[in-house]
């Protein structure tokens, strides 16, 4: 179309091609905003084979076409090795990288909500508490094995793609913690005979460390002792102390108290079935405005426990 044509159209012409031009201004910036976003990263295992590979994309819900579409980086042995060697043998660790993860952004105020697939040591809770600890927030996340696996080295795959999504740096300290965290409270998951118990107790114990500012070892002491009072909880001294030793260490990170109730906001929610009589505090159900409103009573009832 030459510029003379351009000249011969109506005023009513030229506006609808203007339209039209804007509109496909808009579709192209749009499909660029596609291409560059970061809005969902995947975490491979560096070590699947073909058959392994195929059997986590589907746990993950993609398929090589729909993971095209994403951003993906590959989690290798060595970084399984560089996080958990402190706090697994290596041969528990292994030779290869297997485990994979999808980390999506979610909106504001949803927390983080995980998805398991193949997974036999870490549960949805464990993960949840140990990423809350690393700094995620608001993201949904996907873990699968091509086979049933531990999933432990899948948390440094989680905490990688979230770090590729936000643009953004995880610190060293948060990082170790929060493999700690997950190793310790699947270990003492397997002990006790009751996931869910130690991820409450774990869940439990942070909040109030992080909330009454405690690094004394004595006095964290105290809060796991009258939790798991509370909780019918027995652990042996070997068990009780390294939970203190976890605490001590995430009581010296940069914690947002009420970041670890909203990002692991399903945990906390359980904490009211697990030995703690709300009645006898005047708190029932009809009493919740909202379910952080309710997380704020559940804590003060905790928090009660040790005033």
């Amino acid at each position: 179309m030459n510029k003379n044509r351009i000249g011969k159209f109506s005023p009513v012409g030229k506006r609808l091609l203007a339209a039209a031009l804007a509109l496909v201004m808009i579709s192209l910036a749009a499909v660029s905003a596609r291409a560059d976003s970061s809005d969902c990263v995947v975490a491979l295992g560096a070590d699947l084979s073909s058959e392994e590979r195929a059997a986590v994309l589907t746990g993950l819900g993609l398929t090589e076409e729909t993971l095209s579409q994403n951003k993906v980086i590959t989690v290798t042995n060595a970084d399984e090795h560089e996080y958990l060697d402190s706090y697994l043998p290596k041969e528990v660790i292994g030779s290869r990288a297997l485990s994979s993860c999808k980390v999506k952004k979610a909106s504001s105020g949803t927390g983080i909500r995980v998805e398991t697939h193949n997974i036999s040591y870490c549960t949805e809770a464990m993960y949840q508490n140990a990423l809350a600890t690393a700094g995620l927030e608001n993201a949904e996340v996907v873990v699968a094995g091509p086979f049933s696996l531990s999933g432990t080295a899948a948390l440094v795959g989680a905490i990688k793609a979230y770090g590729e999504m936000e643009g953004i740096h995880i610190s060293p300290e948060n990082i170790d913690v929060s493999t700690e965290e997950i190793v310790t409270t699947s270990q003492l998951a397997e002990k006790i005979e009751d996931p869910k118990k130690a991820a409450e107790l774990i869940a439990a114990a942070k909040q109030i460390v992080a909330e009454e500012g405690l690094t004394d070892e004595e006095k964290i002491g105290k809060v796991v002792d009258e939790l798991c009072l509370k909780m019918e909880i027995t652990l042996t001294v070997e068990e009780r102390q390294t939970v203190i030793n976890l605490l001590i260490k995430f009581s010296k990170l940069n914690i947002d108290v009420d970041k670890l109730t909203k990002q692991a906001g399903t945990v906390y929610e359980e904490l009211k079935n697990q030995g703690i009589d709300l009645s006898e505090y005047g708190i029932t159900e009809s009493d919740m405005e909202g379910i952080l409103g309710f997380f704020v009573k559940i804590w003060n009832v905790i928090k009660g426990l040790f005033h």
